[in-house]
């Protein structure tokens, strides 16, 4: 019996130790509240993009020093910010490329590719602008008008949902408000 609960407890904690992260609306809501989390591209709803962290001061600034760097093996221009949570940062990247990277170690956790039609003509590159996280859940919208929502632990496509568009393979213009 006590082999038993040893294995039960074992269990319960290493299932503990490998569930996905998971991003309530009520951590959206409270944005920086928790300084060890980003989960929008602003910090919190108000835009602020600046940490309420303050073990970095005027006086130990010139302390800090770069503790790993990431090679995304990707050319071209990154225009996003990352969201952080349980020490993971989770980017992406030019060309619909997207990673969960180790805060702590550079290590990639995952990366995420998806593949463009060689027929798509873009007029400012193929950039991405970041992931939104709900649940256990990061989404991300393609250069080729897709919206994907990806497995947070894993990086897996949960789905993949093309958004509507013209003919031209542009999306359609906003209604006039009237």
């Amino acid at each position: 019996m006590r082999a038993l609960l040893i294995i039960v407890i074992a269990s319960v904690t290493l299932a503990a130790q490998t569930a996905a992260p998971q991003v309530t609306s009520q951590d959206l809501l409270d944005g920086l509240k928790d300084p060890t989390k980003w989960l929008t591209y602003g910090g919190n709803y108000s835009g602020h993009r600046h940490s309420p962290l303050t073990q970095i001061t005027p006086e130990n600034v010139n302390q800090l020093s770069a503790q790993w760097t990431f090679q995304t093996g990707t050319l071209g221009s990154f225009q996003t910010t990352p969201l952080v949570l349980d020490g993971v940062l989770y980017v992406t990247g030019f060309n619909n490329n997207a990673w969960a990277i180790d805060a702590r170690s550079g290590r990639q956790i995952w990366r995420y590719r998806r593949e463009l039609p060689e027929d798509l003509h873009l007029c400012c590159g193929t950039v991405n602008r970041g992931f939104a996280a709900l649940g256990d859940r990061l989404f991300m919208t393609t250069a080729d008008a897709h919206l994907l929502a990806l497995d947070m632990k894993t990086g897996g496509i949960l789905f993949d949902v093309r958004m509507r568009t013209t003919r031209s393979g542009t999306p359609p213009p906003s209604p006039r408000s009237s």
